[in-house]
């Protein structure tokens, strides 16, 4: 107990001495992401070297925050990035109540200041999902990437594909194997990312008034078409969204669905341009 009660305190002393004027940037992962997605991607080491130091990963537990890499000295760059960590498998509205808690606790480090929220695939719809609750601290933008905003037809197809009745299930799940007990356990997300209508949580989510804040959506863009194999171009375009129509800037950005260094370069750039306005 303790060293938990030591770790802590450190932790609030580290995020504490930053600079006073501040943007911290969290990036939020999509369905089968984790923090580490950001990384592995080559976002992460390209907006580091623009000048974005990566300050932590928020888990979904105490001590909610943890500093990456250890602190090697106490005054790092304004604007630092942290990576949240959720549990991509659970329903939105679950994951949603994690970021706030590490959002909550991440905003007492950094009083008085405005956070940008980034969200990739169905982190995007979690962080908009945040943002209508109003649970969290003082928001200045939404960036999200390939996000269904407006649902996708590959989630009703993997839940078609789980829907079979006893005893066609468990044969499927013995001789099948391989993606069906991961669809199984992401059943309620797959409910959640379907095409909006009434009584469903995106119609619902998409139909709630939204604050007003900087929105930016990163649309994939093939050619010939805008979109991606697993969310058409549409659901990606937060303009689509009843709520929101008019109010969000449009980034084409070119590539499949996963996250690329080419969403490094375009966050560089709108970063650069939200973090120069105080």
């Amino acid at each position: 107990m303790r060293k938990r009660i030591f770790f802590c305190l450190a932790v609030v002393i580290f995020l504490s001495s930053r600079n006073a004027q501040a943007d911290p940037i969290i990036l939020i992962h999509g369905y089968l992401g984790s923090a580490q997605s950001w990384q592995t991607s080559g976002v992460v080491p390209l907006l580091q070297s623009q000048g974005w130091p990566l300050g932590g990963i928020l888990i979904p537990e105490p001590p909610w925050i943890l500093p990456y890499p250890k602190p090697t000295r106490t005054n790092l760059p304004a604007n630092t990035i942290y990576l949240a960590q959720l549990p991509s498998l659970a329903p939105i509205a679950l994951q949603t109540t994690i970021l706030e808690t590490q959002l909550a606790h991440l905003g007492r480090a950094y009083p008085n200041q405005k956070l940008i929220l980034v969200g990739h695939s169905a982190g995007g719809v979690v962080a908009r999902m945040a943002l209508v609750r109003a649970r969290i601290p003082p928001i200045k933008a939404l960036i999200t990437i390939a996000t269904p905003h407006l649902g996708t037809p590959r989630a009703e197809q993997a839940l078609d594909e789980i829907s079979d009745p006893w005893p066609m299930e468990i044969i499927k799940e013995f001789f099948v194997g391989g993606p069906y007990p991961l669809l199984r356990n992401s059943s309620s997300l797959l409910v959640d990312l379907t095409r909006p209508v009434p009584g469903s949580m995106l119609f619902a989510l998409n139909n709630t008034p939204h604050p007003k804040i900087g929105y930016f959506s990163l649309v994939r863009s093939q050619p010939f078409v805008l979109g991606d194999s697993l969310v058409p171009g549409f659901s990606q375009n937060m303009n689509n969204i009843p709520a929101l129509s008019g109010k969000s800037v449009i980034i084409p950005t070119v590539g499949e669905h996963p996250l690329n260094p080419g969403d490094g370069f375009i966050l560089a750039t709108l970063l650069h341009q939200l973090t120069a306005k105080r």
